[in-house]
């Protein structure tokens, strides 16, 4: 029954809510991306793992401030959370740690091209997680993304093991995160706040003792650029950002689906491609790299008008019938017992 009023809640969403939430995502996506970048390549900041508990810290800190003021309002913590909540930590810190280790070791356009196997990813969860359908066109867009990345990364003239490694981690923690997130917002007591206090709160006293156990806070402490207003000030606007792209997360999944989420980093990573092009110094040029480039934004377009036409009321009729069939058989399991 939850299920159907969230499913309920969702349609009542106005047009104009579920768009701005998306452009409030992808800005703030595009900003953190760029950001984060500054602090870890520019600044060569050696700890991504110290700079994601820099975020984490910054959501409990305003959240906090904000429960204490009475503008939001979330559940107190009990025994109940962990249950409620998982396993959301465990994707997030996850998805904390290998964004910021790839965005260190890849290029902007070579991260903005693999970060595309997240879509693949995301409708695959949806299918065995939310038992969701998506329409053949859908699935060959999906598909002439993938190539494309497939054929900008075989040339990557700055092949990283381990940058391709966490990208490709990444976006399976990303994907996961998302679909999960959109089923945990659901959950009663939550809500967008207090999935987000929660998730901060819980793996936020293990990532700083991991950090410390692997050297990583002492490198972060004992960094000699702590002296340059310049990157304190890009260091705090990372945390805040941080804050502020995980909202912008929680939000837009709440207004839409999880793949329209996972829609809305494409369409700004097509803008984070081409920029990475021309500005960053870190993209090594060649023509089957930049073709490659060019497949996959174009699949990524097609995809983006496809899903978002998603909204008109045609293809929610088609939405609304999958969800009832599935309703319908669990009444027959039971009365099967």
């Amino acid at each position: 029954m939850m299920s159907d009023q969230a499913c309920q809640e969702a349609a009542e969403h106005s047009g104009l809510l579920k768009f701005s939430s998306a452009v409030f995502y992808a800005g703030s996506s595009f900003l953190i991306t760029m950001v984060n970048k500054t602090v870890l390549t520019s600044f060569r900041f050696p700890s991504y793992m110290c700079l994601g508990i820099g975020q984490m810290i910054t959501t409990l800190v305003v959240l906090y401030a904000a429960k204490k003021r009475k503008t939001v309002q979330f559940q107190d913590f009990d025994k109940s959370i962990p249950l409620k909540i998982f396993p959301l930590p465990l994707l997030y810190v996850g998805n904390h740690i290998t964004g910021l280790a790839s965005t260190k070791k890849l290029s902007l356009p070579m991260f903005t091209v693999l970060r595309k196997f997240t879509i693949l990813m995301t409708m695959i969860l949806e299918v065995y997680i939310l038992r969701k359908t998506f329409p053949k066109r859908l699935i060959y867009s999906v598909v002439a993304i993938v190539f494309g990345a497939m054929v900008a990364a075989s040339s990557d003239l700055a092949f990283d093991v381990e940058g391709y490694t966490f990208i490709l981690l990444n976006d399976a923690f990303t994907a996961a995160s998302s679909v999960y997130t959109k089923k945990k917002l659901g959950t009663e007591g939550l809500g967008k706040y207090g999935v987000l206090f929660y998730n901060s709160l819980i793996i936020v006293i293990p990532t700083l003792l991991a950090s410390a156990f692997t050297g990583d806070l002492h490198k972060a402490v004992t960094f000699e650029d702590w002296v340059e207003a310049t990157f304190i000030c890009c260091f705090l606007m990372s945390c805040i950002m941080g804050f502020v792209l995980m909202y912008s997360i929680v939000l837009c999944s709440h207004y839409n689906s999880a793949l329209t989420t996972t829609v809305v980093g494409a369409i700004k990573n097509v803008a984070v491609a081409f920029i990475g092009i021309f500005v960053g110094g870190d993209y090594l040029f060649s023509w089957t790299n930049f073709l490659g480039l060019s497949i996959c934004l174009s699949g990524g377009l097609v995809y983006s008008y496809l899903t978002f036409n998603n909204k008109t009321s045609r293809r929610n009729e088609e939405t609304q019938e999958v969800k009832i069939n599935i309703a319908e058989d669990s009444p027959e399991k039971y009365s099967a017992n």
